[in-house]
């Protein structure tokens, strides 16, 4: 038995990139000398309806002046390309635009773009890496769970295609940094980890040489209790990584129990660990998010590497819990003290 695990839909085939209407308004624009010249556009694709999804989206297309313009594609819930029918798949698509957003079925015959698609989301991402094309590629707002499993697709290794991964957490070294902030010489860190979290444990494991990591299995839900009674009393704190038990509410509240019992700060990667009990976390936010992804895509469009190019999200901030805090008798810095000493240069 796994741990539950909720996740965005997954399996839709791709559609249409950009509608009729946008490629002339295009070339309309380039015949006017009189205009300024503009960066190649961007399609944003989401497929799902995450609320940080969108913040990110809208923040990416409130992005500085002259930088690209900005498509956001929804792909309409069960729009499937059907495996044969050519005379479907040459059907024109029709749109429905909704202040701005455009929803649309899917097509895998769709005509390249001429800029940057960026996917935001493990749905969107499945679909963009699904769908042929060279143009630049960036699968943004992925976990690290996420981006392991999209690892073994054909598509994500094409190396005549620039793609990016830019993940939602912050790396494991601004996560210790955080813990080294807040709780200064206290070096036992408890966790306990899932077979798939090894990616995100070989990563902690790194770059955390000066630490003791009291590392305990749990191979399924019922073994979480058992793993947590034997790490608690050798911890100075507990970390809960962004994998199946990080992801899971009941597994979290059961570490974020188990901590409170034994007066240990708990630690995360998200603001919601932190409402429902942890001590503190590094997060990045969509706006930070979006700059990053802009970076990114302006670097893809410059040409990539072979290799998907990954980057941790970064900058980071810091949510505490103040009354979590005063319970622990902790007197910490404000958070923008702490997002400073997080992001300082190690």
């Amino acid at each position: 038995m796994r741990f539950p695990l909720t996740s965005a839909p997954r399996g839709a085939p791709p559609q249409p990139w950009r509608p009729v209407a946008a490629v002339l308004m295009a070339a309309l624009l380039a015949a006017a000398p009189a205009l300024p010249a503009r960066a190649a556009g961007w399609t944003v694709l989401t497929a799902d309806d995450a609320p940080a999804h969108a913040e990110f989206v809208r923040e990416l297309q409130g992005g500085a002046e002259g930088g690209p313009r900005i498509e956001w594609v929804r792909i309409a819930p069960g729009a499937d390309a059907p495996a044969a029918a050519p005379e479907a798949l040459a059907q024109a698509d029709e749109d429905r635009v909704t202040a701005g957003v455009r929803t649309r079925g899917i097509r895998r015959s769709a005509p390249a773009s001429d800029g940057v698609i960026v996917a935001v989301g493990p749905a969107a991402a499945r679909l963009a890496l699904d769908r042929p094309g060279q143009e630049p590629l960036l699968l943004a707002m992925l976990s690290r769970l996420d981006y392991e499993g999209l690892k073994p697709l054909p598509a994500l290794r094409r190396s005549e295609r620039p793609i990016g991964v830019l993940l939602r957490e912050p790396a494991m070294g601004d996560q210790l940094a955080l813990i080294d902030a807040v709780l200064p010489g206290r070096r036992r860190l408890g966790l306990v980890v899932t077979g798939e979290s090894e990616p995100v444990l070989r990563e902690l494991q790194r770059v955390a040489q000066d630490w003791q990591l009291q590392v305990e299995y749990a191979p399924d839900a019922r073994s979480l209790g058992a793993a947590l009674r034997a790490v608690v009393p050798r911890s100075d704190a507990i970390i809960v990584l962004p994998d199946l038990i990080g992801e899971s509410q009941a597994a979290t509240l059961a570490v974020l129990r188990a901590g409170a019992g034994a007066g240990l700060p708990v630690f995360g990667s998200n603001e919601g660990m932190v409402r429902s009990g942890g001590l503190a976390a590094a997060v990045s936010t969509p706006a930070q998010l979006a700059h990053q992804a802009r970076t990114m895509g302006t670097r893809l469009a410059g040409g990539g590497a072979a290799a998907p190019m990954v980057e941790s999200a970064t900058p980071a901030s810091v949510r505490v819990n103040a009354t979590v805090a005063r319970g622990l008798n902790l007197r910490l810095p404000p958070e923008q003290d702490l997002a400073q000493r997080v992001t300082a240069p190690r």
